[in-house]
């Protein structure tokens, strides 16, 4: 890390994403949010991390934590941020994710007990520091651990877990921020097809094609089929691959 880095906390779940300047830019920098320390504690910070020198022996990273005012998201872990881009601007979106139960009801024998934040959406300016957030009628319960692809302006949210009801109900929504010259507009659209699925890797293969690893579909049971998901216009696709010949040490561990 460079001199000029703040300190960056071990955190474990933060919400991570690339942002790029413009849709044009090479630059990329690395948004870091929220998360769970070693002890146990949650961070409601933001850090942005970019590549400041590179050459054949090492990558240099400057990293610098971001300050908010207005609606800022409460600390948390499980969630998602994800970068949105509308005629010609940027918005950090955050969603979902756990948080401790409020302090009042925080005693001994429920210290580090956890609930599911409000389905609230975020929209973070990253340039001026500030953060707004925004109730949607179709997002009417917390979800942590879903699957969160980000294109343009728009946004899916697939599957997750609902703390408050321990299910994983098989969600699709269409998320879509316009950002004109005023006020930013935020609207949701529920989409048939989801799947029921938390905690999985998601790895995009080309400009419109993700991969969906792993996860679970039920509390003790590992979600072992992988899906592809194909993004054309407004229209997205999911559909079961072929599956991989697991081994014994994936197949039996938790």
């Amino acid at each position: 890390f460079s001199k000029d880095s703040c300190y960056l906390p071990p955190l474990r779940y933060p919400a991570t994403c690339t942002f790029k300047g413009s849709l044009e830019s090479e630059k990329q920098q690395y948004i870091i949010h929220g998360g769970k320390t070693p002890n146990n504690e949650l961070s409601d910070k933001i850090y942005v991390m970019s590549v400041v020198c590179k050459n054949n022996k090492k990558v240099t990273f400057r990293c610098t934590e971001k300050d908010l005012v207005g609606d800022v998201p409460e600390a948390r872990y499980g969630h998602s941020i994800d970068m949105v881009y509308s005629r010609g601007k940027s918005m950090g979106v955050v969603f979902g994710g756990r948080s401790y139960i409020p302090s009042p009801q925080r005693t001994t024998e429920k210290w580090n007990s956890v609930a599911d934040c409000l389905p609230h959406i975020f929209l973070v300016d990253l340039e001026f520091g500030c953060s707004t957030s925004y109730i949607l009628p179709e997002l009417q319960d917390g979800l942590s651990f879903h699957v969160s692809i980000a294109r343009n302006d728009t946004i899916y949210i697939l599957g997750g877990h609902s703390l408050a009801n321990n299910i994983r109900p098989a969600n699709l929504y269409r998320i879509r921020v316009d950002l004109p010259l005023g006020s930013p507009a935020v609207n949701c659209t529920v989409l048939p097809g989801g799947i029921s699925v938390s905690s999985a890797i998601l790895t995009q293969t080309n400009s419109d094609e993700f991969v969906i690893v792993g996860g679970y579909q039920l509390e003790n049971q590992k979600r072992m089929v992988c899906n592809i998901i194909s993004l054309e216009g407004n229209k997205i696709e999911i559909r079961e691959m072929e599956t991989p010949d697991w081994t014994p040490d994936i197949k039996h561990s938790k």
